[in-house]
């Protein structure tokens, strides 16, 4: 088993910036298919961007060009950089380890969760 820490998250204005992080234990993340997932209120959780074990990176279409996920395994933490902020962009932000041998950006696949960190973009 895994547990992920995330942390980083906040209030911000529009435009402004935020780096989220997501520190493990007791496992070796170069081991698991790594995932950045958010949930707004009222809404369903959705795939921001994942990165696999070998550093393949996939990003949602609302994010791309301004998140960018990226990964550490010596440090044991996966990152998610977010600039452009808008305030659709707020909602919990939660990371995710996926042990499967096939990369995917379906949260349903992914095995363990951290607690979630909470952006707040202002207008």
């Amino acid at each position: 088993q895994v547990q992920l820490v995330e942390s980083g998250g906040g209030l911000v204005q529009a435009g402004g910036s935020l780096r989220l992080s997501c520190a493990a234990s007791r496992r070796t993340l170069s081991n698991f298919h790594m995932g950045w997932f958010r949930q707004a209120p009222g809404k369903e959780r959705e795939f921001v961007a994942a990165i696999s074990r070998v550093g393949s990176a996939d990003h949602a279409d609302s994010v791309k060009g301004r998140f960018t996920i990226s990964r550490d395994n010596a440090k044991n933490t996966v990152y998610l950089q977010m600039s452009s902020l808008k305030p659709e962009d707020t909602a919990v932000y939660y990371c995710a380890a996926d042990q499967s041998l096939f990369f995917t950006t379906a949260p349903s696949r992914y095995d363990y969760w951290g607690q979630g960190t909470q952006v707040v973009v202002s207008s």
